[in-house]
C-alpha cells in the first residue's frame, strides 16, 4: 500500500465515505475507521507534496539546463537537498505497512533461567522499553507485574500506546543475552542472563478471535502491586486461563474485577491471534520446503558489558558501542536496522554500515 498511489487514494476515499455515513459515531469501530483515516490520509498528503516537490525541481532543472544563473543553482540544490532528506526521513512508512504496525503494544518480559541474575536482567530490559517509550513521549500502562522479593521481576506485562507502537517493537520479540560481572556474585564472576520479549499488537474490535466461554477458566486472587487500599484488600486481580492452547494471562492493575478481566481478555484475543498467525505461517514454511528459526525462544540479540562492551544484534547484524545508551532507551538505531533488514533482508554488514555508536 505504500507505493500503491491509486490504491492509497482509492482507501482514503473509501475511510472518508464510510465516516460521513448517518450513525456513524455510534457503530463500534468509529475509533478505528478515523485513526485508519487519519493514517492514509497523511500518507498520501506526504506523497503529493514529495510529487509535487519533486515536480517543481524537475522544472527547476530545465530552466538551470538553459541558463548560467547562480541564484538559480543555489534554489535548486537547496530544496534537492531537503527533499532528499525528507524522503530519507520518510522511509519508516515504508518499514512500517503492515496491517497491525499502526497499533499499541501488549510487551511481556520473561526471567530465563538464572536466578536473581536474570531477574535484574528482565528489570533492566523493562526499564530501557519504558525510556525509550517516555523518550517518544508514547503513554505506557503495566498490566501484570511479578516481582521477587528479593531482586528483579520473574515476569511483567504492559501496554505501549503510541502511533505504530507495534510496528517498532515488533521486532524486539525473542531471548535477549546479557554478559556482565554479576552484582549479586560475591566472587565477582561473570554470568550469562536470557530474558524473553514477547510482543503483539492490541487488536481492534473489528478482528474477530473466537474464544468460547467454556474454554476459559478463570481464578481471582488479591492483588499485589499498586492500587490504593481496596485493590490490596478484595480478590480484585483475574487470572484466565484458555484451556485449549494453555494460554494463561492475567491483570491485576485495575480497580476492580470487572476492569481487570476486561483488560486479560484482550490480552488473550492478542495471544489467540498471534498464535493463529504464527500456525499458518509455520504451515506454509513446511509446504513450501523451508526450515527457519522461530523468532520467539531464539537468541535475537547479545548485550556484552563485561570484559568489553558491545551490543550485536544477530538478525541485521548491526552493534552498538554504547551499551549505556541502549539501556537507557536509544533504542531507535537498532531498531531501524531490524526493521531494513526485515524488509530488504539487507544486514548492516552487507550495506557497508557494520558499527553503530549512539549517544
Amino acid at each position: 500500500m505504500v507505493f500503491d498511489l491509486p490504491g492509497l487514494q482509492s482507501k482514503t476515499e473509501s475511510l472518508t465515505a464510510r465516516s460521513i455515513e448517518p450513525g456513524f459515531w455510534e457503530g463500534e469501530d468509529a475509533r478505528e475507521v478515523s485513526r485508519e483515516l487519519a493514517v492514509t490520509q497523511s500518507r498520501l498528503d506526504k506523497w503529493r507534496e514529495v510529487a509535487g516537490e519533486f515536480e517543481e525541481l524537475g522544472v527547476l532543472g530545465e530552466m538551470l539546463a538553459e541558463a548560467d544563473d547562480q541564484e538559480l543553482a543555489d534554489e535548486f540544490y537547496s530544496r534537492a537537498h531537503a527533499l532528499g532528506r525528507r524522503i530519507e526521513a520518510d522511509k519508516i512508512f515504508v518499514l512500517l505497512d503492515e496491517e497491525h504496525d499502526i497499533s499499541p503494544a501488549i510487551v511481556t518480559a520473561h526471567a530465563g533461567a538464572g536466578g536473581l541474575d536474570s531477574q535484574d536482567w528482565c528489570e533492566m530490559l523493562y526499564r530501557m522499553y519504558l525510556r525509550w517509550a517516555e523518550a517518544r513521549d508514547f503513554d505506557v500502562r503495566i498490566l501484570d507485574e511479578l516481582r521477587d522479593q528479593e531482586a528483579g521481576i520473574k515476569s511483567v506485562t504492559f501496554e505501549v500506546k503510541g502511533d505504530f507502537a507495534y510496528g517498532y517493537l515488533k521486532g524486539e520479540q525473542g531471548v535477549h543475552r546479557l554478559v556482565r560481572i554479576s552484582p549479586f556474585d560475591s566472587a565477582k564472576r561473570r554470568h550469562t542472563s536470557f530474558a524473553s520479549i514477547e510482543v503483539l499488537p492490541v487488536l481492534p474490535d473489528s478482528v474477530e478471535v473466537e474464544i468460547r466461554p467454556e474454554d476459559l477458566k478463570m481464578d481471582t486472587f488479591r492483588s499485589s502491586g499498586a492500587g490504593g487500599q481496596h485493590v490490596n484488600m478484595t480478590d480484585s486481580a483475574v487470572r484466565i486461563t484458555h484451556i485449549p492452547s494453555g494460554i494463561i494471562v492475567s491483570c491485576q492493575v485495575e480497580r476492580s474485577q470487572h476492569m481487570n478481566r476486561a483488560t486479560a481478555m484482550q490480552v488473550l484475543r492478542s495471544k489467540l491471534f498471534d498464535r493463529a498467525l504464527r500456525e499458518r505461517r509455520e504451515r506454509l514454511e513446511t509446504l513450501q520446503g523451508e526450515k527457519r528459526v522461530i523468532a520467539w525462544g531464539s537468541q535475537i540479540r547479545s548485550y556484552t558489558l563485561q570484559p568489553f562492551q558491545l551490543i550485536k544484534d544477530h538478525r541485521s547484524g548491526c552493534e552498538a558501542g554504547n551499551v549505556n545508551a541502549v539501556l537507557d532507551g536509544d533504542l531507535d538505531a537498532l531498531i531501524m536496522a531490524y526493521l531494513r533488514f526485515a524488509k530488504t533482508g539487507q544486514t548492516c554488514g552487507s550495506s557497508g554500515a557494520e558499527y553503530i555508536e549512539e549517544g
